[in-house]
């Protein structure tokens, strides 16, 4: 299990290098540079780029900024003045956490409840319920939940606020519109893993022990079949963490995903480089803790490695 870990560890890191290795090239490639828009002298623009270092060679540029990235400093944003990306992310990420964490516990609770009853109740009205709400969530985008309960609950009803990150009340509705689709794709996959499940022979040999059918589902069923869930936990978890921009947007939310949207079309080169880098690791980090915890949920996967 030791080696198996370290492997995966050493793996994360070459993945994180060939990210940020691919997107600080990439960027280099887009039409314009970050001072196009800016009405300013070409003089001027030539200091810019020197007191940048953009005016440098790329290869020495990319030496540079990797050898900065090991100390983790992203260097300063092209167009917040006097703020280092570093110190944007320290600023904006609690709140895209803070929204994450509350749609993920969200979104997994219910989630995996719909999906148990679903299971249970086979082609009954429960099972019917909670696959309508599943097709919901998978089928209508966010930014259109996020309209429909911003109009239902805080323009015609009036209960609760339509926008801002201030009180428990203003996380409601933002909680309910990133976590829906999270919640509808773990409904259906431990629906359908425990359908898989509950014809396997030490689902027969348990039930011929005599186990009430309590404890077949879950000492069983349940932890047997939550395995695919907790593969695409590690994804899942990152996407919510790091925030949405389209939630975070339609709720004046200050997170990251609206600097992220701003620094692309400011082609704010080390803000894109940063923030790439920062939600590509946090999802690298993300799989690896779910591949470690993948041995330890299934034994024979622990044996096996």
């Amino acid at each position: 299990m030791f080696r198996y870990i370290l492997k995966r560890f050493f793996v994360s890191l070459i993945t994180v290098w060939i990210l940020a290795t691919l997107t600080f090239f990439l960027v280099r490639v887009l039409p314009g540079d970050p001072f196009t828009s800016e009405k300013i002298t070409p003089e001027i623009k030539a200091n810019m780029m020197k007191y940048y270092g953009l005016d440098r060679p790329l290869p020495e540029q990319y030496i540079k900024y990797m050898g900065n990235l090991v100390k983790g400093e992203m260097g300063f944003s092209l167009k917040y003045k006097n703020r280092t990306v570093n110190q944007i992310i320290r600023d904006a990420f609690p709140n895209s956490a803070d929204l994450g964490l509350r749609s993920l516990a969200f979104s997994v609770s219910v989630g995996l409840v719909l999906g148990i009853i679903a299971a249970i109740n086979h082609n009954k009205g429960w099972d019917y319920t909670s696959m309508i709400i599943a097709v919901i969530g998978v089928s209508v985008p966010s930014f259109v939940i996020g309209g429909l309960v911003q109009y239902f609950f805080g323009i015609y009803l009036k209960i609760l606020p339509v926008a801002q990150w201030k009180s428990f009340a203003h996380t409601i509705l933002p909680t309910f519109s990133l976590g829906l689709s999270t919640l509808a794709l773990i409904a259906r996959l431990m629906r359908t893993s425990m359908l898989e499940v509950v014809g396997q022979d030490y689902i027969k040999t348990a039930k011929a022990k005599g186990l009430s059918p309590v404890q077949v589902t879950i000492k069983h069923q349940i932890r047997n079949a939550i395995l695919p869930v907790v593969t695409v936990l590690g994804p899942l978890v990152a996407a919510l963490l790091t925030g949405t921009f389209v939630v975070e947007q339609i709720f004046a939310i200050p997170g990251l995903g609206r600097h992220y949207v701003i620094s692309i079309q400011n082609l704010d080169y080390t803000m894109v480089l940063g923030l790439t880098i920062f939600f590509g690791a946090f999802l690298v980090f993300m799989n690896f803790l779910v591949d470690i915890a993948y041995g330890f949920v299934d034994p024979r996967i622990r044996v096996g490695r």
